[in-house]
This record gives C-alpha cells, sequence and structure tokens, in this order.
C-alpha cells in the first residue's frame, strides 16, 4: 500500500520536478517508509512507500526494469502475484525481487494492456512504456484503490490524492455544477470521471488509460459485473451457501497469506467483521489481532458494540484491543480526519475509522475490513423497500428511498448559477437500464457495487486508514466472491432481513446473538445527533465569512436547517445540515 504520482509532458516541454516533490510531500502518510522518483524524458514518476511485500531495497518503487525498458508505480496488492511469477518464469522472464510489484513489469512486458485482466487484488498504478514514450494507467475492478489526474494542454499529472495534485499546482478548483447535484442526491457520492473539482478527474474502476507522449488518450474498460441467473445454477440456501462458503474463504485466506507482515482485523461487532474473524481463526493457528473501537453514549443510543465483539473475542480467543473516545476527542480531531480526505464524504463514521487506524497503525500495518458485504449480499434497510415499492418507473422506484434530496429541494439549496438539470437521475436511469441484469433489484445492487460503494464506504476506508500507513484489505469485494453473489437471486439475499446467506455461513460459527441482531451501523451518537458542541461547530462553519463570501448557499435554506438541525434528514437518515457543513469544511481545509 502506497501512494503514487506522476507526470507525462506533452511536446519538448521537461516534467516539473518540483511538482513531482510537491506531490510526494502530500502523499507521505500514505507511505511513510521510502520515497522515490525516476524521470525518463517527458516522464517522471514518484512513490511513497508503506512495506507489506518484499521488505527489502529490492521492492522499492519507482521500479525500473531497463533491460525491458518498463517502470512502474503501484498502490495496492496483487493476491495472485505468485501464480503470474510462477508463469512469467516459464515464460523465461528473471526476477529480481520477490513482491508485486515486478510482477507488474514483466506482466506487462509480456501480455501488454490486457495484463490488468490478469490481476486479481486491489490497485492503481502507473506504467511507462520507455520504448513505445507511452503511460498506462489502471485501476482495479472495483475501485478499492483510488486514482485521481489533472490534463493541461502541456502535461497530464496523476496521484493517490487530489491533495498531490492541487499541491502540484495549475488546477482548476471551480466547482463543478453536476458533480454538486451527485454530491447532494446520492449522500458524497460523485461517480468517476467526475470530482467536485472542475479540474481533478479520477480513472473509473475497472478501466485502464493510455496517455501517448503526444497527448492523445484512450480509455477502455476491461471487466463488467453481470447481474443474471445462470440455468444451471444453484437454487436454495444451503446450496448457494456451498458456493459463497468457499470463495468467502479462500478471499479471506489470500488476504491473509500475501503479506510478510502480521494482519489484523477491524471488529465493529456486526456480522460482516465477525464473520471475518471466524473465518480467519479456520485459516491459521495464530491468535488473530483484532480492533475495536467504542464511544460515549447518548440517551438514544449506546455509543458502542462492544456488548457483541467481546462475545466474538472471547469465541476466538483474540488479540483484542478495545479503543474508547470521548465525545470531546471525536469534534477535536474532526476536522484533522476531514483534511484527510481525497473527497469530502458526508458518512459520519469517517472520524471513527480515523481515530482508529491511528491506534491499529500501532500495532499492524494490514487489517482486513468488512466493507462491501451489504452491498454485494443485501444488507441495508432501502433494498427490501425498493423491491416492495412498485409504482413507477425504475428511476422513480430508487429515488423515493435513496436520493437525498430532490432536484426541487437541490435548487432551494444553492444558488442559481450551481444549479442546472436533474442530473443525478439521469445518470441513475442509465445506469439501471443497462443490461446484464436480471430485474430492478439486481440493476440496483450491481450499480451499488460497481459505483456507489466505492466512493462511499470504500474511499472512506482507504482515506482514513493511509493517512497512518495502514493497509485496509476487504475480502468481501473480492471480484470472484462478486462476480458469484451477483448471479444468487435477489429473493434469497434479502430474505431474513438482508444478508441471509452470510447468516447461514455463520450459524455455528458465531454466537446467536451476534448473527441474530438486528443490523447496525458505526455507533457515533456524539455526530449523529445535531445538538450541543456538534450543532455549535457546524452553525460556524456555516456562518462563517468564507462560506458566505463563496456564495455556493442559499442563506433561507441554511437558516432553515440551522432552526431545526435534527428535523431534516435525509431518506436514508442522514442530516442535512452536516452534509452541508461537511463540504464547507473541507473546502476550506483544503484552502479552496
Amino acid at each position: 500500500m502506497c501512494g503514487i504520482c506522476g507526470e507525462l509532458s506533452f511536446g519538448r516541454q521537461a516534467p516539473d520536478l518540483g511538482g513531482i516533490q510537491r506531490m510526494l510531500s502530500r502523499l507521505q502518510r500514505r507511505g511513510p517508509e521510502h520515497e522515490g522518483s525516476y524521470c525518463d524524458g517527458p516522464m517522471a514518476l514518484g512513490h511513497r512507500r508503506l512495506s507489506i511485500l518484499d521488505l527489502s531495497v529490492h521492492a522499492n518503487q519507482p521500479m525500473i526494469d531497463p533491460e525491458l525498458g518498463v517502470a512502474v508505480v503501484f498502490n495496492g496488492t496483487i493476491y495472485n502475484f505468485p501464480e503470474l511469477r510462477a508463469q512469467l518464469q516459464g515464460l523465461g522472464y528473471r526476477f529480481f525481487s520477490q513482491g508485486d510489484t515486478e510482477v507488474l513489469l514483466k506482466a506487462y512486458h509480456a501480455w501488454g494492456e490486457d495484463f490488468v485482466q490478469r490481476l486479481h487484488g486491489m490497485f492503481a498504478l502507473g506504467v511507462w512504456d520507455m520504448q513505445a514514450r507511452r503511460l498506462l494507467l489502471a485501476r482495479d475492478r472495483l475501485g478499492i484503490k483510488p486514482l485521481y489526474y489533472t490534463e493541461e494542454a502541456t502535461r497530464l499529472r496523476f496521484a493517490s490524492n487530489t491533495q498531490a495534485l492541487l499541491a502540484a499546482g495549475g488546477v482548476d478548483c471551480a466547482l463543478d455544477p453536476v458533480a454538486l447535484h451527485h454530491h447532494f442526491s446520492l449522500h458524497a457520492v460523485v461517480p468517476a470521471p467526475r470530482t467536485l473539482l472542475k479540474g481533478i478527474a479520477k480513472l473509473p474502476p475497472a478501466h485502464y488509460m493510455v496517455i501517448e507522449a503526444n497527448g492523445r488518450r484512450r480509455t477502455q474498460r476491461y471487466w463488467e459485473l453481470s447481474a443474471q441467473r445462470r440455468e444451471d445454477g444453484p437454487h436454495t440456501l444451503q446450496d448457494w451457501g456451498q458456493l459463497i462458503y468457499p470463495a468467502l474463504r479462500k478471499a479471506v485466506e489470500r488476504r491473509l497469506q500475501i503479506s510478510d507482515v502480521p494482519v489484523g482485523v477491524l471488529l465493529s461487532g456486526g456480522l460482516d467483521s465477525s464473520l471475518l474473524v471466524a473465518l480467519l481463526a479456520e485459516c491459521t493457528d495464530r491468535p488473530v489481532q483484532t480492533f475495536s473501537v467504542g464511544f460515549e453514549d447518548q440517551p438514544e443510543e449506546r455509543g458502542s458494540e462492544f456488548e457483541y465483539s467481546d462475545q466474538v473475542v472471547a469465541r476466538f480467543n483474540t488479540d483484542h484491543h478495545k479503543l474508547q473516545i470521548p465525545n470531546g476527542a471525536v469534534l477535536d480531531r474532526l476536522p484533522e480526519a476531514v483534511l484527510q480526505m481525497a473527497e469530502p464524504m458526508v458518512g459520519q463514521d469517517a472520524v471513527a475509522f480515523y481515530l482508529l487506524a491511528e491506534q491499529v497503525s500501532r500495532h499492524v500495518k494490514v487489517v482486513q475490513s468488512g466493507q462491501g458485504a451489504d452491498e454485494v449480499f443485501g444488507g441495508y434497510f432501502w433494498y427490501p423497500q425498493m423491491q416492495a415499492d412498485s409504482h413507477g418507473s425504475a428511476l422513480e422506484r430508487f429515488r423515493r428511498h435513496y436520493f437525498d434530496r430532490d432536484h426541487e429541494e437541490f435548487a432551494q439549496m444553492l444558488c442559481p448559477e450551481y444549479v442546472g438539470e436533474d442530473y443525478t437521475s439521469a445518470l441513475v436511469e442509465q445506469a439501471l437500464a443497462q443490461p446484464g441484469a436480471d430485474s430492478f433489484m439486481d440493476a440496483v445492487l450491481r450499480f451499488d457495487v460497481t459505483t456507489l460503494i466505492v466512493d462511499d464506504p470504500v474511499k472512506r476506508v482507504d482515506n482514513m486508514t493511509m493517512a497512518f500507513g495502514l493497509e485496509a484489505r476487504v475480502p468481501f469485494l473480492d471480484h470472484t466472491l462478486v462476480e458469484l453473489a451477483a448471479a444468487m437471486p435477489v429473493e434469497l439475499k434479502l430474505q431474513d432481513g438482508g444478508k441471509s446467506i452470510l447468516k447461514h455461513i455463520a450459524r455455528g460459527k458465531l454466537p446467536d446473538a451476534v448473527i441474530d441482531r438486528p443490523k447496525g451501523y458505526f455507533p457515533m451518537p456524539a455526530l449523529k445527533y445535531v445538538r450541543g458542541p456538534f450543532l455549535s461547530f457546524m452553525r460556524d462553519i456555516l456562518d462563517s465569512q468564507a462560506c458566505r463570501e463563496r456564495g455556493l448557499y442559499q442563506r433561507a435554506y441554511v437558516e432553515r436547517l440551522l432552526a431545526q438541525p435534527e428535523a431534516h434528514l435525509t431518506r436514508i437518515k442522514g442530516s442535512k445540515l452536516w452534509h452541508l457543513a461537511l463540504l464547507e469544511l473541507w473546502l476550506q481545509g483544503q484552502r479552496l
């Protein structure tokens, strides 16, 4: 896990090495253990390393193979690199390191652009072909690893976060009205290639981009998710369990074994993370290291799920680390956590992951986490609501249960110069109409897994853990497991309150209380209930001179929310006031 950056200069102008250094300084937290750079004519590459595989200097990056004429910078982990290495050795390639990075060099040389289809893992990478004078950028199938870029007439820059690109300079920082519409409709999700800033784009998941030295570029999708049944496929929950269980166990095992450092688990006390602990315990004789975080209670809600995580710890005798955080620390550290977001994210558990990652990074460099289980296996409460709602078009069924605000409210919220068409409805309508889904709900789950999850929980976990040089691995988003689950009938996924197949697999492995508990969300009472210091904090942001001079929000809308802060919630129970304050806080933090 690392931070990568680069600049390809078009024409005769040399790359700006000062810009590379500025980008590397903003990537230091992602890779605190080594810094490297490389320049070849119009191409400059930069890398910050977190050592996970082959801890020796031989695996430092940028990695160059002068004999093959290929250089690479890479962020992520390739779980099938031992198999690929063996294949490449069979083709006559010799290796000077023991990790996965060098496999990428040889794989590109052997198989060309198609090599990305052979990669099983999470990755964002840049490959420079010295002979062809060509740069290839690629991102994993489910967008677990981020890759941003800016393009000007004279150059293209790329990096693991927006902060690096902003530090390099020359970015158009005007707010994109289309992206704003997505951000405020889909709880801060802005699907690729857009970001909130007009001058920064992101490579979509499951795509690679080829950029020539003269500036010409082309983008290619290399993977699509089908959500269709096989006629000869299984029918019962028990039959599906015989397929899903070994696939999930293999995903967990791979993310344990492909590491030269210890691997822990973020244990929330929910079904997903608890099941990861159970499966890890099957894969190793060593005690599993687990980490849990809790907060102060509010009258309406408990601030931790320790009553459940403690049962899992006792069942598997894990090496457990429990963190209790006072409410004051949550607010004190909130601006710091927001500053580490590559894009503003409204999920209130972001600060929880940030504070937990800080503690976990003192013990391990790698953790497994349960993100993706709800989207892949149908765990959210709005899925049954959408399924039961048969009135109107696919878009209307989706919008009624998911959009944070409809277009009419969006127009009341933002000043007129930022209000255009109903861009989000158009995007969702097109996504749900794509072929390859057997039903409306199959299309919804596919859209969630391939698009929405990328810019919500997955990006949140990456940003918050990498802020402390901690690699988070997400076995529920193993692409072969996702492909298998996408063929499972939705009715089976949603029965028994959702995630029925995971409950079936967990039965007998986990305490019944953990399996049968109501679906919970990361408890953050200090931020969930908009009152006291949290309300004052948001009021100060929205009443600040910077916010007023920005001219983004209509003051009447802001005042209406401030007058009744806990009365204005989205359809999935998010605070509309927090949405406004978070974006403004992020913009101020980035000095925009």
